[in-house]
């Protein structure tokens, strides 16, 4: 399988991070296939999924949305099969933007929450990090142009309750994790994107 990059972009809320993620997908080709990690639990929420879509369909770059909560990996799996098959056609694969890890992560650990009540917590914990595991592995040997858009939680006051808390922390190490696999990591703040693994410290410079 011929290695394609895989992008990082992260950011905090309404830093600019999604958009310059999209307008990153349209620099890397021809049309592209949105993943959607949100699940709408409100009318709120549904605007906020609504009004994204119709910006997307606006923007002049095809794309196709799927929704996909939980079986991330399996879904990127799937569209790695699909795209090998396009290549041997001799056509190119859409670019894949996933938005957004977060989501995703509170997905499982409200999946792991569910869990916890039948299984035993290494036995859920087992399972979480075997979704993290997977996710790296389709990274690494990514068939298309991968994008996930992720968020930097950590940087506010602790959470005062423990879900809260492990949320963060569990962020925390999946941001690093993804940022270590990914070719390139975008900080975006202000609407201003940085490539973090340009200006990266390096041991030997000390």
């Amino acid at each position: 399988m011929t290695r394609v990059m895989a992008y990082l972009v992260t950011g905090g809320a309404r830093s600019g991070k999604s958009t310059f993620a999209e307008q990153l997908a349209s620099h890397l080709g021809e049309q592209g296939v949105y993943i959607a990690t949100s699940r709408i639990w409100d009318e709120e929420m549904a605007e906020r999924v609504a009004l994204h879509r119709n910006n997307r369909e606006q923007s002049g770059f095809r794309w196709v949305t799927i929704e996909e909560p939980m079986a991330l990996s399996s879904r990127l799996q799937q569209l790695a099969m699909e795209a090998q098959k396009l290549k041997k056609r001799g056509d190119q694969p859409p670019v894949v933007l996933v938005d957004c890890l977060t989501l995703w992560l509170t997905n499982l650990l409200m999946e792991a929450e569910e869990r916890e009540k039948s299984e035993s917590s290494a036995t859920v914990q087992d399972w979480l990090l075997k979704q993290v595991d997977d996710l790296d592995a389709i990274a690494k040997e990514a068939a298309y142009p991968l994008i996930f858009v992720t968020n930097e939680v950590g940087d506010g006051i602790v959470p005062a309750y423990p879900l809260g808390r492990k949320f963060r922390d569990e962020a925390g190490r999946l941001n690093q994790r993804m940022a270590g696999v990914c070719d390139k990591v975008f900080l975006v703040t202000a609407g201003i994107p940085v490539e973090l693994k340009a200006i990266q410290f390096q041991w030997d410079n000390l």
